[in-house]
């Protein structure tokens, strides 16, 4: 059985309609904040997905050839707080804060893995120091890459921080241990790998590099992948490039805004399953499992 959190009521809908059509696993939505969510509020399910959106998640897991991977946990935390599109105040705002809402599920849950997204340049913030901290504080080995949609032939870069956690007793090592305080990292107090700036600056590293870095990025599209890719005529002079058969959210479509919100916050399960078979095969336990029956 499937756990689906997600606070916004459109994106609940759509999580329905997904499900009817049989697009992402049936289960249980949660219309309700992760803050009055419980431990045995989701104790009993095989995958939980938080921040559920638009069910990007439980689609990557498909495309991983893992659809029916239990004890997994999916979680993309808000980005407003490290995207270059918003205020920028990090873990002062409140929705940068809601990865301890989230962590403090898995701490008590312990589920065997767990999987997420944010912006790329959330790791100029320390956020990312932050996630591993309190990961392998209770016993999770955790690895990280940031990957952009044109990595699976997309001809857009939308690059995001994609990271995975595995429970040391689910592959039968023993707990690792992470020096440093989270909370120091929180208050930027700390240095690390995603924290290479000491002035309270983020870096900015999630912005786009200008018209070489488009170049370089449509070289990368692959055949079979938005062959028949629409060009859009914009008002700064560019044309840009849109998926085929892409709907304008113009005023006076209907759930526009909720539309733009659903789109805008949902990941490309392309990449999210390439990232999480790529991180699935570095576990050896779970790479003979999964050869053990053609064996």
């Amino acid at each position: 059985m499937t756990y689906y959190n997600e606070w916004d009521k459109l994106a609940c809908a759509w999580l329905r309609e997904l499900m009817a059509e049989g697009l992402i696993p049936k289960g249980d939505v949660d219309e309700r904040s992760i803050c009055d969510v419980t431990p045995g509020d989701v104790s009993g399910y095989d995958q939980c997905h938080f921040f559920a959106g638009i069910g990007g998640f439980p689609l990557a897991l498909r495309y991983a050839g893992v659809p029916g991977l239990q004890g997994v946990w999916t979680g993309s935390c808000p980005c407003p707080s490290f995207s270059s599109a918003g205020k920028g105040r990090g873990f002062a705002d409140p929705r940068g804060r809601l990865w301890e809402e989230f962590y403090r599920l898995i701490k008590v849950c312990k589920p065997d893995r767990v999987f997420g997204e944010q912006v790329a340049s959330a790791v100029g913030y320390g956020w990312l120091d932050v996630v591993s901290a309190d990961l392998e504080s209770s016993g999770y080995t955790v690895g990280s890459a940031v990957l952009p949609a044109c990595c699976v032939g997309a001809p857009h870069k939308r690059e995001r921080l994609w990271w995975g956690g595995v429970l040391a007793d689910a592959r039968g090592d023993r707990p690792g241990e992470r020096q440093g305080d989270a909370d120091a990292l929180r208050r930027g107090e700390a240095g690390g790998v995603g924290n290479p700036l000491h002035d309270g600056q983020p870096s900015r590293r999630g912005e786009p590099g200008g018209e070489a870095e488009e170049g370089r990025l449509l070289e990368c599209q692959g055949p079979g992948f938005w062959d028949d890719v629409e060009w859009l005529a914009c008002r700064d002079g560019k044309y840009r490039p849109l998926e085929p058969g892409l709907m304008p959210l113009a005023y006076g479509v209907p759930e526009r805004v909720g539309r733009i919100r659903g789109f805008g916050n949902a990941i490309v399960p392309q990449v999210g399953a390439k990232f999480i078979r790529a991180f699935l095969d570095c576990l050896p336990d779970y790479r003979h499992a999964a050869e053990s029956p053609e064996e």
